[in-house]
């Protein structure tokens, strides 16, 4: 007679979640870390937000340019330098359009003039103000039958640094349209005061109506 095979025991309701892989950051080099631009280093720099520190790629690096070498390959904005994902972003905006050389200079004139005005790293304060403008939800639509109904739904963490930057670069943008001054320093004010968390930037601003849009569908 036949033995009844045993079947899998069901895992209790309160057992833990199973680990998410997190995309890794490359070892560290057997040589000195080199600063950004050389003047702003990598050492000391903290994530506040555990959900958004596995997608911040801050690894040490002169100047942020990858040369396409992630592009056409799906899931690596991971891999790639936050301060170039600013600059891209920068592209965006008409007259930087193609120009990868010039986004990076106005990144680095924003970051000099942080540096004199904010008397701290740059790179610190860039962080804060993407952990301070990435929204946690946003509202999708269902579709039921010919009824079309808000819902919230959860933010990843890949898609709020995304959203974050982009509406970073966006804020400095519309205000280097609006004003006399240069965009570099259109750009070091938004990040300045995203870092503060202040409701006037462009970046916390969308990140609150977002926000509150979202929990008037739940």
């Amino acid at each position: 007679m036949s033995a009844t095979p045993s079947r899998p025991e069901p895992e209790p309701a309160d057992a833990p979640a199973p680990e998410i892989a997190r995309p890794e950051a490359p070892p560290p080099p057997p040589f000195a870390l080199p600063p950004l631009f050389g003047k702003y280093p990598f050492e000391g720099i903290e994530v506040h937000d555990p959900g958004l520190g596995p997608y911040l790629y801050l690894h040490p690096t002169y100047s942020p340019h990858t040369e396409g070498k992630l592009s056409g390959r799906p899931f690596q904005k991971t891999r790639m330098h936050l301060v170039e994902r600013l600059a891209n972003h920068l592209m965006k905006g008409g007259k930087f359009t193609g120009k990868k050389s010039k986004a990076i200079s106005t990144v680095r004139q924003a970051f000099d003039e942080l540096a004199a005005q904010e008397k701290a790293n740059p790179l610190q304060l860039l962080v804060n103000a993407v952990e301070n403008a990435a929204p946690r939800e946003e509202v999708t639509r269902l579709q039921f039958g010919g009824i079309s109904v808000p819902r919230a739904v959860d933010s990843s963490p890949s898609r709020r640094v995304s959203v974050a930057i982009r509406n970073l670069a966006l804020g400095a943008i519309q205000a280097s349209h609006k004003s006399t001054k240069p965009i570099h320093s259109c750009l070091a004010h938004e990040i300045a005061l995203a870092a503060k968390g202040d409701l006037t930037s462009f970046a916390v601003g969308r990140k609150e109506e977002v926000e509150r849009v979202a929990q008037s569908a739940r």
